[in-house]
This record gives C-alpha cells, structure tokens and sequence, in this order.
C-alpha cells in the first residue's frame, strides 16, 4: 500500500512540475514560425497556417521570410533585428498576401528563445489603428493620481483593478497577492454584480505552480482569447536543427496546459488575460482578468495594460517600503543598541538580554528567545525549558545548514514542539557556530482562513486511455480553515535584522577569541617560566637540604654520648623537618610535571593503569587488609602514566584515611554523553562536604601530620591530572560515611589533543 501510495505521488509531482514552456502546441487565434538566422529560414510553422496564409504547412518549412512579405518589409525587419533590443521592431505591423489582391495584416512580435533561434508570432490585427499615446497617457495619469491620493491599501488595490476593468472590459479583474509559502489571495476585485465574489479568498500554491510561475516571470502578459478552442500543434514537434523540442518561454501564442484549460472552464472562464507583477526579480502577484466568453484584447491594448500595471505596481512597491520604512529603523536603532551594550560588556550575552535597555526580544518582536553558547543556556522571555531546548538544538544541527532558519509553523515540521506551542509555535533561529545558537519564539495564534475551495483536494490523479492526466476541483465555494500550531509570520526585515546582529556577533566573539588567545599565550609563556622556575629550584634545594641532613646525621652519631637530652631532642627535630621538607620538594616537583608529562595522549587501557597503580600500593593494601575491587574500566585517550598516578593517590588516600574497619574500595565507570564518569569509593573516615573543594588546594590538610602523614599534595595532583585532560573532579562524603570522588574524562581526550590529531591528518593529506 505504501508503495502505491509513494508512485502516486511521484506521479503527481512529474505532472505538476511538467515543462509546460517547451509544449509543441499553440493557440490558434495566430500563427507561430520558428526561423534560423542570418537567412530568416522557416524550420518550424504551425500547422493552422493555411487557414491563416493560404499555404500548406508543409510548402512554408524552407521557405525564406522573404517568399512571404515583399522587400520593404523584409528590410524594416531586418534593420530592427540588427538593434540591441527587439523591443524596437515589436509589434511590426506585416501584410501577407493570401492571393491577388487579397491581403492579411498581422501584429508580429520576434524573440530570440534560450537556443537562439528566432521565433515570430503573428496575430491577425484589429485595427491598424494604434492606440493614441496621449489618449493612454491622460487615461495612466488619471488612474495614478487617483492611486497617489488614496491612503488605504484596500481602496487602493480596488482602484487598480477597476481601472483595469474600465480600459479591458472583462467580466471580472482581481489583483492576487502571492504569500511567502506559495499561496495565495485575492486582495482586490471588480466585477459584474451578478458573479460570485472571490475577494478575500485564499488558494492553494498548486493552482499556479511553480512552472507557471517561472512563466509568468519571464513573460510578462499573458492571453487566452478563448478557451474553448482546440490548441494547434506545431510542425515538426522537433526542432530539425537541435533535435529537441522548441522552447517556448516567452511565446504569447503558447498553448495552455490542459490542466489549467480544465481549471478555467470549472471557474465558467471563456477567456483570461494576465499581467506579471514583478518585486526584485520574483513574482509578486497578479492582476487576473476573467472573462464568461471568448475575447479577443490587441497586442497594443495589451501591453498598455502592462504599462499601467508596472507604473501601479511600482506604486504598490512603494506605499510597502513606506510602510516598512519606520519599522526598519526601530530595527535599526534596537540593533545599534545592541551592538553597542555586547561591546562594553565583557560578556557579549549580557549586553543582548538587558531589561531596561533595548534587548533581543526588540529586535524581532518575539516573546521569547535563548542563547546557547558554550554549552550555557541564557533565557529572556517565554521559552521552552532547557531540556526541551537541548533537542531542539540537536535537531537544528541535523536539518539546518542556512545562516538563518525560520517557521511560523514550527511543530508542523518538528511534532516534539507540539507540547510547547504555546510559547514556540514560531522559531527564528541563527547559528553563531556549530554548537552555539540564538533562537526567538513566538505562541500559536490561533486563525481562521478562508479558501476558494478545499486545498486539501485541489487537484486528483485520474487514468484515461493507459495516461495519467491532473484534474482541477471543480467547487471553488468558500471553505473555512481553523489554523493551529502557527504564529505570526516573521517579516523581511526582521529577518534580516537577525542575520545582521549575528554578524555583529560573530565579529564580537572574534574579537575576543582573538584576546582570549594572546592572553593564553602570555599565560602559556608565564606559565612556562613558573615551571622551570619551580622545577630549578626544587632542584637547586635538594643540594644544601641534602647537605644539612648529611651533618646533622654526623653531628648526631658522633656526638650523641656528649650531649644532653635536650640536645639529642633538638637534633630529632632538625631530622623530622628536613625530611618533611625534602618530602615536600619531591611533590612540588611531581606537581610541576604534571603538565610537561602531558606530551601526546593514547589509546589507554585504564584496567592496566589501575593494575600499575594497585602493584604500587601492595605493601600498604596487605597491611591494611584491604578490599579492592572495580568494574570492568574501559579505554580512553590519556596519558596512561597520569592515569595510573591518579588512582595511586586516590586509592591511597582512601587507606590512609580509613576507619577502625579494613577499607573495602570500589572504582566505577559509567558511560555518558560525551565522556566517561570513573568513580572511587570507600568506607572510611570521610569529610565534611564543607571542605570538598578545600581538599584540591596545593599543600592544604584536614588534619594535623601527627594524625596522617603527608603534605596535602596528593589530591593537587590529582586535580592537576585531570584539567590538562579537560576533566572535572569533585568528592560525596559526609562524616563517618566513607567518601567517592568522581572524576570525568572526555571520549575524545582532551581539546589539545584533537586539535593535534587533527593537525596531524591535514599535513598528512596535504603531503598526500
């Protein structure tokens, strides 16, 4: 069932987007001939130009333009052909003898299709009268000044199409707006009293699909004198000199699609006509006049309709740039604000979510926005909450490349949003990055639209004699639609309000990453001289520490019987203090290392690591009767002599600080997201959870040396350990209670060394 459900509508689409503009048939109210340059040789004719010329078609193919007009116009032609635009020679009124005397007059228009031949399209003219200029210019101004003196965009769009109507005489003239998601409206109307109003009325995007669309761009008016007629094919249907079907873009006597005939005839339309209205290169609207029966409107009538529509239009074009005029700059000046306040706080966020001052929300006229940066959620407004935000995001990075995404129908096409309609039925999104975004919402509004007709059945799939045909509906009564899951649309502008800020955020962030990098290099050098430094002179320390305990231990030996028991005490003391203090040296070292050891991290099983450490401690584990037992620990990028140094001090730790019981330890290891979370637990003494970060100071102690022996460096180092592996570490405990210190390590390792690898496969690819 599927299947068939899927060829249906594969079959739909081919129909809907057929190539309508290369059909090889045309109407017949003219006469169409496809000639090659420089000789103006006939390679194509249709075949009514008998009825029009008296000639076969078959006698016409090969003939020169010359055989069928006399030499005058044959030279006027020509000349007009040579200039840089045929707007110059169209229309050209030509007499074709039919036999003696006997003459027919045409308006013929030439254009040059996208292979380059030359077509011409004859239509038998009316008159031979043009229409006056002035005549059209009093008639253009009237109606301008009319437009010009109206305020209100509905009386307006009235004046247009009734003065259209007035100079066409048609039954009914609408003027149909195009709306963002291919729809569209009629937003103005003039008619016989007695026809049935379609003012106001939406349709559906597949009444002029997108082939008809591209048409009507390029071709700028458009004429079906009558509807009812048979179409006349074109002889040959190929093109002899390219082998393919000619392209009929700009033809005006190109054949409708039996499609939009059948579309007509249910509307009772016996003949249209239709003027392009054009807003930077795409097709804004229409200006559609409908007529009961079959009328016939001359090229000049024509394109003085067209005239009249680009002057009225450019008209139109202009009260909306005025009507968007002061919004833009409220824009502009939210934006300027916000520039300004991300660039004197030193965290850019803080200048965008302000409540006294312009804010995000200003710039798009949302009622909610987030910004997600650095995996931190800073939320103004209404808004989903962050966990609904984090599968948000997750599905933005899947489905969304663009520098700006936006829908005024967001659970339409992403259904979780559902649940959070009321505050996000509508989404602007930016991406800063690939992981940091800036998204606005605004609620569902809840809208009743009025259709001529059911969309949802705008057109059917039938089967006649083995081929596939699309079928109109036939029913364009009133049809009310209650719209949900959608908010207001977002505007142009404020679109393009959301790409320019995030410029300006883009640039910020650069800037400061640009400051965040030369101050880690300075940090990096400081850094690097405070290592050597301790390095040197933890070393330099040992000599003369080594010294004062070598002599100390003589003068103890040698004159131990000589002196008294305060003396003998003393010395004790100097003993005790050096070898603390040579302790303390040998930590300070191990600690200064911790980063120089940290060269390039591998591939490191941690139940090996855990073992070296375990081998290390054996003596104490046997002493204390301890019980150690672990998870199966998984492989990680780390250096593996770190690794198994943590778990010597954590474990060490965790017998030194035992209680009156043997220690019984446990170390865990639990998958996350992004990176493995190891835990090592006991049942000692443990710490009040007011000391928890104290513990990770350099040289800082819970209790006194005379308790536990040690220099507080232990659980520094372990610290140490797992920042330069971009982890965290912290401890649960409570008095009495034993403790668990956790610590994370990134799946990846850390950043330093992705960047490395990374590195490391560009210059191998780059040599390769």
């Amino acid at each position: 069932m599927t299947s068939v459900l899927q060829q249906e509508n594969r079959e739909w689409m081919q129909l809907k987007d057929a190539p309508i503009h290369l059909y090889d048939e045309i109407q017949p109210h003219g006469v169409l001939l496809v000639l090659q340059e420089p000789e103006l040789t006939i390679l194509q004719v249709s075949s009514n130009v008998h009825t029009h010329f008296g000639i076969a078609p078959e006698a016409v193919l090969g003939m020169k333009l010359e055989d069928l007009l006399d030499t005058y116009q044959i030279g006027q032609i020509q000349q007009g052909l040579s200039a840089e635009s045929l707007d110059f020679i169209n229309p050209s009124k030509v007499w074709i003898r039919k036999s003696g005397d006997d003459y027919s007059v045409f308006d013929a228009v030439f254009h040059r299709n996208q292979e380059g031949f030359l077509v011409l399209e004859l239509e038998p003219a009316l008159s031979q009268e043009n229409i006056p200029f002035l005549s059209f210019y009093h008639l253009a101004r009237a109606s301008i000044n009319q437009l010009s003196a109206n305020s209100s965009n509905h009386d307006f769009c009235q004046i247009i199409v009734q003065e259209v109507r007035k100079i066409t005489g048609f039954d009914r003239v609408m003027l149909y707006k195009f709306d963002e998601d291919g729809h569209g409206s009629v937003i103005g109307e003039e008619k016989l009293s007695h026809l049935e109003s379609y003012l106001g009325l939406h349709y559906p995007e597949s009444d002029i699909p997108k082939p008809a669309r591209k048409l009507f761009t390029s071709n700028w008016i458009r004429i079906i004198p009558n509807t009812h007629v048979e179409p006349v094919k074109i002889i040959p249907a190929i093109n002899p000199i390219s082998k393919t079907a000619t392209n009929l873009t700009n033809s005006i006597l190109r054949s409708a699609s039996p499609c939009h005939i059948e579309y007509l005839h249910n509307m009772g339309v016996g003949a249209s006509l239709t003027i392009s209205l054009i807003k930077e290169g795409k097709l804004w609207g229409l200006i559609a006049c409908h007529h009961q029966t079959p009328k016939y409107v001359s090229y000049e009538l024509r394109k003085a309709c067209e005239f009249l529509g680009r002057v009225v239009f450019a008209e139109i074009s202009a009260r909306e740039e005025t009507e968007d005029y002061d919004y833009r700059m409220q824009l502009a000046h939210v934006q300027s604000a916000l520039v300004e306040q991300m660039s004197q706080e030193e965290n850019f966020i803080d200048g965008l979510v302000q409540v006294d001052q312009p804010n995000i929300l200003d710039l798009v006229n949302a009622q909610g926005a987030a910004i997600c940066f650095a995996g931190n959620y800073t939320l103004i407004g209404k808004t989903p909450s962050e966990e609904d935000l984090n599968y948000l995001l997750q599905w933005l990075r899947s489905n969304v490349n663009e520098e700006v995404f936006y829908t005024d129908s967001l659970p339409k096409i992403y259904p979780d949003a559902e649940k959070y309609k009321h505050v996000a039925s509508g989404l602007l999104a930016i991406p800063i990055s690939k992981r940091n975004y800036v998204l606005w919402f605004r609620p569902e509004v809840i809208q009743t639209v009025n259709w001529g007709g059911d969309p949802n059945n705008a057109f059917a799939l039938t089967q006649s004699d083995g081929n596939l045909r699309l079928r109109p509906r036939k029913s364009f009564e009133l049809w009310k639609e209650t719209v949900q899951l959608t908010s207001l649309n977002w505007k142009h502008v404020e679109i393009k309000a959301a790409l320019e800020l995030r410029k300006a955020i883009v640039n910020i962030v650069l800037k400061q990453a640009d400051e965040l990098a030369q101050l880690a290099h300075d940090l990096e050098l400081s850094n690097a001289e405070l290592k050597k430094f301790a390095y040197v002179a933890s070393h330099d320390l040992q000599e003369p520490l080594n010294q004062v305990a070598n002599y100390v231990q003589l003068l103890e030996m040698r004159y131990q019987n000589q002196l008294d028991e305060d003396a003998n005490e003393f010395i004790s003391y100097v003993v005790e203090g050096v070898s603390l203090m040579q302790t303390l040296i040998d930590d300070v070292l191990a600690y200064s290392k911790v980063d120089m050891q940290a060269v390039e991290f591998q591939l490191t099983d941690v139940n090996l690591a855990l073992e070296r450490a375990l081998g290390n401690l054996r003596q104490r584990i046997n002493e204390t009767k301890a019980t150690i037992t672990h998870d199966d620990l998984p492989t990680v990028m780390a250096d593996s002599t770190q690794i198994m140094q943590l778990f010597q001090n954590l474990v060490g730790n965790a017998i030194k600080f035992r209680s009156d019981k043997p220690p019984v330890i446990h170390i865990g290891a639990t998958r996350l997201e992004e990176e493995w979370l190891f835990s090592v637990s006991d049942n000692g003494i443990g710490l009040d959870p007011k000391f928890s970060d104290r513990i990770f100071v350099i040289f800082q102690r819970l209790h006194t040396r005379d308790e536990y022996h040690g220099t507080g460096m232990g659980l520094a180092i372990c610290k140490k350990i797992i920042e330069c592996h971009r982890g965290r570490i912290w401890v649960e405990s409570q008095p009495g209670e034993g403790a668990t210190f956790y610590f994370t390590l990134p799946l990846g390792g850390s950043e330093r060394e992705r960047v490395k690898r990374r590195k490391v496969k560009a210059n191998i690819f780059g040599r390769g």
